[in-house]
């Protein structure tokens, strides 16, 4: 195999890990179609029963939203929950030009998505109880890579490498190094699930004070997840982040962005949230700011975090120096947050719990989900535990000794 075809054969294998007899749904932009043709055999390989692909263009999406307002018809909700209920799993294939909806009023991106989330609620309580797996993975196009390689003479070559450099896809077995990956997260899940968190102390010299209490029973997890059938699988490709859930209430103070967001065809700079019992009661940016304000404006969760996930300052993402403008990537380089949902694996029996008894135990609920990243250099984490012991599990945005070396009672 070449190092694309070991790329597509690790997100079919241990990223989505397809089984006999499944239908897998492909979302990707049409120019991803070689790579696309890649995955399409890998699937057939392993012995999925099928693989839909549906394929988007940038530019016909940039059209449609400027021509009127672009909602969902009901033949793609019914796409989303028949396939669901067949038992369907799904990969999204992202690379699209950072700048492909300049122009389009983020409102109006941001109405189709609530909408269309509303739709297909059969489909969401599949990914959120665990019953299918998903996955999400980077593909180069050339408008991205231009992006990210402006002055390069071959930006789709260099992003290729980054992106295989980045999923650790080598001359070696891709997915046996994605086994030892996954073993790297379990020694500092464990401690933080043991270490019983109050809240944690977030600060830094671009401004960020922020306390983030967690909830009662919280789970941190990294590396992938779990099905309720047993079979595990890696929802990002690539990741390096272990993720929680704050207490939907507990979150007071200010939180400084380190790196732009870009975010449905449109890029935020330089922005900040200020919170007061969970709620963002003011916030700002550079640039980019009614795209905040559409994010912020999607539901009453939306105000609210849902997803606290930490990722060392120096990971061999934030090590190549370089802005990807693409969440999957960028997050995966910095310590993070999210507006909006949180996930029902990150407190204990979450994935048994309604809607109203995961609001009951503080975790959000939102249509929305946005990651931004906050890391830095110099960003400090203190945990305050239920017993009243303090300690760092970030300093000069690493983690520390005395976290990495905490003995448990």
């Amino acid at each position: 195999m070449n190092l694309k075809e070991k790329y597509a054969d690790l997100i079919v294998r241990s990223g989505l890990n397809v089984q006999k007899d499944q239908i897998v749904v492909v979302r990707a932009n049409v120019e991803m179609n070689e790579f696309v043709r890649l995955i399409v055999k890998s699937c057939f390989d392993v012995g999925a029963k099928d693989v839909i692909v549906r394929y988007s263009d940038d530019e016909i999406n940039r059209m449609r939203y400027l021509s009127g307002n672009r909602m969902p018809y009901d033949y793609e909700a019914l796409f989303h929950n028949e396939t669901a209920e067949k038992g369907a799993c799904y990969l999204s294939l992202v690379g699209e030009d950072p700048d492909g909806m300049k122009g389009v009023d983020p409102k109006l991106m941001s109405n189709f998505s609530k909408t269309l989330r509303g739709m297909t609620q059969p489909y969401r309580d599949k990914l959120d109880y665990m019953h299918a797996a998903w996955c999400v993975a980077s593909v180069p196009t050339m408008a991205w890579a231009k992006k990210v390689y402006p002055e390069s003479e071959d930006a789709l070559s260099d992003l290729w490498n980054a992106v295989l450099k980045m999923s650790r896809v080598n001359e070696k077995d891709a997915n046996e190094n994605w086994n030892e990956h996954r073993a790297s997260f379990d020694k500092r899940v464990h401690i933080l699930n043991h270490l019983d968190i109050e809240s944690v102390h977030y600060t830094n010299s671009l401004g960020t004070d922020l306390v983030v209490e967690l909830p009662e029973g919280y789970v941190f997890a990294g590396g992938g997840s779990f099905l309720d059938n047993g079979n595990y699988y890696f929802p990002n490709i690539p990741t390096e982040e272990i993720f929680s859930a704050p207490k939907k209430t507990g979150v007071n103070g200010k939180l400084y962005s380190a790196l732009p967001l870009a975010y449905n065809g449109a890029v935020v700079k330089d922005f900040w949230f200020e919170f007061k019992n969970g709620q963002v009661v003011d916030y700002d940016a550079k640039v980019g700011k009614e795209v905040l304000t559409s994010i912020l404006e999607t539901d009453e969760g939306s105000k609210y975090l849902g997803e606290i996930a930490l990722v060392p300052y120096g990971s061999p993402i934030s090590a190549m120096d370089t802005l990807f403008y693409e969440t999957l990537i960028d997050e995966n380089a910095s310590c993070h947050f999210a507006l909006g949902a949180s996930y029902n694996e990150c407190i204990e029996n979450g994935l048994n719990m309604s809607e109203e008894e995961l609001l009951e135990h503080g975790m959000n609920q939102s249509f929305a989900h946005v990651d931004f990243m906050v890391g830095t250099s110099d960003l400090s984490i203190e945990a305050t535990l239920k017993n009243g012991e303090k300690i760092f599990i970030f300093k000069n945005g690493k983690y520390t000794t005395e976290f990495d070396g905490y003995t448990l009672n």
